[in-house]
């Protein structure tokens, strides 16, 4: 995505808005069940503690990406950097990270296509087809590019927003204050994942870095900024949500791979506050899933050289939504799964400890230069790279453990 060039010095603002709309999404669907068993004021330093790590990598990445200048996304300065070795991980895990994402978004559409389905039209339809449909009428969106993206996205943010903002208002009256007394803190880090994806923006910064004409100054404050929106929305939003249903109900949720529309509504009944949850998050996963889908077109268009033809668009397009689809029809409880996957072995790895190794190598092996957007020297990048492969070691225990059951 370019978003302009060398001589464009581009809005603060805007910069700000697309980096808080990209962390914005589907996440939001799948936070609430993961950070429940925990309790609100537990999720609430996971958050503090997980927006820290991603606002501090993204500070990161932009004081690689501002050494190299023009053409430097993340591949290219793993290669530069880090050798080949390095450039075949970023590879590796931009694909992990995409493809589970992609996974999610398909899993998730199901189960929302099926409601819609049945409250508008009321007919019963499985949940496969809701995944079919919704993933073929959006991947025609997509194949048409980025202009068709647009139009449509603007639509749509417009509706998450209204939607959210009428969540709060009519969820803060059936917030009860013993849910959110409820805490066990043994059970929070499990939560760091899922929280970790939903602070995803680093992908947009080599593009946003240009777009504000190498500003180092108006990008740090685009990245505090853009990243401590969600933060606010989501804490917000956990207050609400976990305000509103037992943690008991949570557990089901988690084991059956259900969104948090799911769990609302079996507490709730039908009323005014689910269905508008029901649209929240058909707005959420939309927005959410064109963006990703765009974007990831375009990284396999330049990462397999192929022409942006019909034919090309087609076989990209197909390449970034057929397997997930796939995927998701044959397991389709993989939404929480997917998630946790996604934020514990791509994004932590990707977007964490790949950006501290880069700085390392910058600052300290090859010398490249000497101005530290993020302070702390050695001593941050070291604690950087250790809490990103804890985090992976946890993922990594907790795959093996649903393994073994």
């Amino acid at each position: 995505m370019k978003l302009g060039n060398e001589n464009t010095r581009g809005s603060l603002l805007g910069s700000t808005l697309l980096i808080a709309g990209s962390c914005i999404g589907i996440g939001t669907l799948g936070l609430p069940v993961n950070t429940a068993m925990a309790g609100f004021l537990p999720a609430v330093a996971m958050f503090l503690v997980s927006w820290l790590f991603m606002m501090s990598t993204g500070l990161l990445l932009l004081e690689v990406n501002l050494h190299f200048k023009k053409d430097a996304n993340l591949i290219t300065m793993a290669d530069r950097l880090l050798g080949k070795a390095g450039q075949a991980a970023a590879w590796f895990l931009f694909l992990f990270l995409f493809y589970c994402i992609m996974v999610a978004y398909s899993a998730g559409s199901g189960e929302l296509v099926a409601d819609f389905v049945e409250e508008v039209f009321s007919l019963d339809i499985p949940k496969w087809l809701g995944s079919v449909g919704f993933v073929t009428i959006l991947g025609i969106i997509v194949y048409f590019g980025a202009f068709a993206v647009d139009r449509l996205n603007r639509i749509l943010m417009g509706g998450l927003i209204l939607t959210y903002f009428m969540l709060v208002m009519l969820g803060v009256p059936h917030v009860r204050r013993e849910f959110l007394s409820y805490v066990d803190w043994s059970q929070c880090i499990w939560a760091i994942p899922v929280m970790i994806i939903s602070f995803g923006y680093h992908n947009l910064i080599p593009s946003l870095t240009t777009y504000l004409d190498f500003n180092a100054n108006r990008m740090r404050l685009s990245i505090i900024l853009g990243s401590a929106i969600p933060l606010v929305g989501y804490i917000i939003w956990e207050w609400i949500i976990l305000g509103v249903i037992p943690h008991e109900e949570f557990a089901k949720a988690m084991q059956e791979g259900n969104m948090v529309t799911h769990t609302l509504k079996t507490v709730v009944g039908r009323a005014w506050i689910v269905d508008i949850m029901e649209y929240f998050a058909f707005f959420a996963i939309i927005t959410s899933f064109i963006g990703v889908a765009l974007s990831f077109v375009d990284f396999l268009a330049d990462g397999f050289q192929i022409k942006k033809d019909r034919t090309g668009k087609l076989i990209i397009t197909s390449m970034a939504l057929g397997p997930p689809l796939f995927f998701s029809l044959l397991y389709p409880k993989l939404f929480i799964q997917a998630l946790n996957y996604a934020g514990g072995f791509g994004a932590v790895i990707l977007f964490g400890v790949l950006p501290a190794l880069m700085a390392w190598v910058g600052r300290y092996r090859k010398k490249l230069w000497d101005k530290m957007i993020l302070p702390g020297g050695k001593f941050t990048l070291v604690l950087i790279i250790l809490f990103g492969c804890s985090v992976f070691a946890l993922q990594l225990i907790n795959a093996l453990n649903l393994v073994g059951k």
